[in-house]
């Protein structure tokens, strides 16, 4: 495992610190950059030879050729869920598919904290295995680890670094020689700063430093493992968000318009899984990558149950009041121990939460850019999240030939 290699990053506006930045041309960010003018339709035909269809759901979690619950049948020791990625990951290395995986660890000074890292030996994946909370400089790997020798890499990041990896793969191809790209894709989950995880574990526990596992499940409930203590299930009502502060989750994570992970060549998640990990094939190479897993993992066709409107309109309102600045409503305390029973059992489940999940990230998006960046909407916002939230009363405004284009007004470079 090859030490990174940090560069202090300019300072960026609706930035979580690709890595794009940190490397010898950080104005390319204005052609890369996720929260600038995202264009998922040319590069889902780069990628995946196609754009999504309007229908079924893709309209939901982008192309893909098949989706499975899956589960490792021997997870790996200190996995988030049963190791599907990493063990991915090991194989493309020790098969020789690839020189190098760059991937993300754990910061030695901080368990929580990611650090970005190129990755040779596929013993040494076994660090890249669990949950980090924070931003890591991704990106700011690839050249060094091309100009190092590594021609074919594999890359695990979550979207907002691939959809400018995607953009500049052409010109890495062109200018430093990559001959080979396999890209593992993981579903975002609203991200924050390390800091900001920390006083949300505060909140969790009177001995935060004992946390080792934190995991928010597709069964309404977190569950927390503590050193000493063992595994406690917290159902999300009863999760202290309202005590957190109002900028815990940054405008970038309340603005994401590619929760899936779309232009990955595989997305391995949570989110339509019951218990199990959710994999979406996208493409011929990330059937290849699935392929290398042989019978070691188990696959199902997804399952789903529950209707996800009345709880997509919930969180609508909900949202609305916190992009207005009002406090979230709490659910009566009399009132939770029965929904928290009831939600596991009648709320959205399997594919259906995931396309809740979704559709809620969709409206979040919209709502929190009319309140806080109303000029950008325009050109933040693709049309594969308009589709989404058109269902709920949200129309993409109409576009003016003569109105100002917004990175003329909001500069998002010094």
């Amino acid at each position: 495992m090859l030490a990174p290699s940090p560069v202090p990053a300019p300072h960026r506006n609706l930035c979580t610190d690709c890595g794009l930045s940190r490397t010898a041309e950080p104005k390319r960010c204005a052609q890369a950059c996720q929260f600038i003018q995202p264009d998922y339709p040319r590069l889902e035909r780069q990628v995946h030879g196609r754009v999504r269809h309007d229908e079924g759901d893709e309209r939901f979690f982008g192309p893909y050729q098949q989706m499975w619950q899956a589960w490792m049948r021997e997870p790996d020791p200190g996995a988030q869920w049963s190791g599907i990625t990493t063990r991915v990951a090991e194989q493309l290395l020790a098969q020789g598919l690839v020189d190098a995986v760059i991937a993300i660890e754990a910061s030695p000074e901080d368990r929580w904290a990611p650090r970005a890292c190129v990755v040779t030996d596929p013993a040494d994946m076994a660090r890249c295995r669990g949950m980090r909370m924070g931003y890591a400089p991704l990106l700011a790997e690839i050249e060094p680890a091309l100009e190092a020798g590594h021609k074919r890499l594999a890359v695990i990041g979550i979207p907002c670094q691939i959809y400018p990896l995607r953009v500049l793969e052409a010109q890495w191809r062109r200018t430093h020689g990559l001959e080979a790209l396999y890209v593992i894709g993981i579903p975002c989950s609203d991200n924050t700063t390390t800091e900001n995880f920390h006083t949300f574990l505060r909140l969790l526990s009177p001995h935060p430093e004992r946390i080792d596992y934190l995991e928010f499940r597709s069964d309404y409930k977190v569950e927390v493992r503590e050193q000493g203590q063992g595994t406690r299930l917290i159902p999300f009502l009863n999760l202290p968000l309202s005590d957190l502060p109002r900028d815990f989750f940054p405008l970038t994570c309340r603005t994401c318009v590619d929760y899936t992970n779309s232009l990955a060549d595989l997305t391995v998640g949570y989110m339509a899984g019951r218990g199990e990990q959710w994999v979406l094939v996208r493409n011929a190479r990330g059937a290849q990558m699935l392929s290398l897993l042989g019978d070691s993992v188990r696959l199902q066709a997804p399952k789903s149950a529950g209707q996800r409107q009345g709880a997509v309109r919930g969180f609508m309102a909900n949202t609305e009041r916190a992009a207005g600045g009002l406090p979230l409503r709490r659910t009566p305390g009399w009132l939770r121990p029965l929904v928290n029973w009831l939600m596991p059992r009648v709320g959205p489940r399997g594919l259906e939460f995931a396309r809740a999940r979704v559709e809620m990230k969709a409206i979040e998006s919209v709502l929190h850019l009319q309140r806080e960046k109303p000029a950008r909407i325009l050109h933040m916002v693709p049309a594969h999240v308009w589709a989404l939230t058109r269902p709920y009363g949200l129309e993409a405004p109409p576009s003016s030939p003569g109105s100002t284009d917004p990175l003329d007004t909001e500069p998002a470079w010094p």
